[in-house]
């Protein structure tokens, strides 16, 4: 039930974004967008699809890279695959692909879950820092439009002061759970033992998975792995602002778009709503029209979208039938 709920309260944040922001389109635009997305040049999804693709190969080719300290090294084929299907999961459930994909690997190479989930641990630590790298880029060539953007980005986000008028309630709450907590684990402690036994056994292969990531002996070849990876983002943002009449841009416009867009895509399940309402703020900062930005991230999310859904449609039946032809 809890996962169910999850999943909605995500679903409901992109929903909202989409309202928020087509709410902020005048009524005297809304023909101005309408025409953008009519007459937007959808030919521009061939090249991002392509350089997409590619990026998506290339984070394949470095999580096995990551894996190969372990003593794992499964097949080019299956990782990939394995990583588009991934992808594919996401846009439902937020982080589903990375567990998934890590599963299927499992299932078709034989190497421990828990231990690959912990390169999935170590990737993901190490693309924050890439999306760090790309915020001071943005700042630096574009240290106004960063500066803007954050304090927008507060000013939705900022809560209004805090009611203390059920302090009391709160705080009784609290005690009554602790103390069924209690009885709960007292009762059920030799139960308990044993799932924590188990618990810490997967733990060990997560962390065994995360430290593999100091162990590479192919240092140069993560690093450029991992700086291909984005520069193919970069890339499709910027071949993507042309998608629309008057954003296209520069290539210091294409990173500030990027380091925001990237945020939408973690807020909402495949960045829905809020991929694109970034994306036509940080384009209006840089005096673009609001409407002709939010036509343009729409047309650069339905892409990535359309992306995710066919390639990730396709290896899910691709999967089994090579492995099958392998038997």
């Amino acid at each position: 039930m809890g996962k169910f709920l999850k999943i909605g309260v995500f679903f409901l944040i992109g929903i909202l974004l989409i309202w928020w922001s087509l709410h902020q389109i005048p009524s005297n635009e809304w023909d101005k967008f309408k025409i953008a997305l009519k007459h937007s040049k959808f030919w521009i999804i061939i090249p991002v699809f392509v350089i997409l693709g590619f990026s998506h190969f290339l984070r394949a080719l470095r999580w096995r890279l990551i894996m190969e300290p372990l003593g794992y090294k499964p097949s080019i084929w299956n990782t990939f695959l394995a990583v588009l299907i991934g992808y594919l999961a996401n846009l439902a459930i937020p982080r589903l692909g990375e567990v998934l994909k890590c599963t299927l690997l499992s299932k078709y190479e034989k190497v421990p879950a828990e231990k690959i989930v912990g390169t999935i641990v170590a990737e993901r630590a190490f693309d924050v820092v890439s999306l760090g790298l790309i915020f001071l880029l943005a700042l630096t060539l574009q240290f106004n439009v960063i500066q803007a953007g954050w304090h927008q980005l507060q000013s939705h986000t900022a809560q209004g002061p805090v009611d203390h008028s059920n302090r009391n309630y709160i705080f009784i709450g609290i005690v009554a759970i602790i103390i069924v907590a209690g009885i709960l684990i007292y009762i059920f402690r030799s139960k308990l033992k044993k799932a924590i036994d188990g618990f810490k056994h997967i733990l060990a292969g997560i962390w065994e998975g995360v430290i593999s990531a100091s162990k590479l002996k192919k240092h140069n070849l993560f690093f450029l792995y991992s700086f291909g990876i984005w520069f193919m983002y970069l890339l499709a943002t910027f071949i993507g602002l042309y998608g629309t009449e008057g954003t296209g841009s520069s290539f210091a416009t294409a990173i500030s778009c990027l380091a925001y867009a990237s945020i939408g895509m973690i807020l909402t399940p495949g960045g829905i709503g809020a991929y694109a309402y970034f994306m036509a703020k940080v384009l209006e900062l840089n005096g673009v029209d609001y409407t002709l930005g939010l036509a343009n991230g729409t047309l650069q999310w339905f892409s990535q979208f359309l992306i995710v859904l066919v390639l990730g449609g396709l290896s899910l039946i691709i999967l089994p039938i090579i492995n099958r032809q392998k038997k």
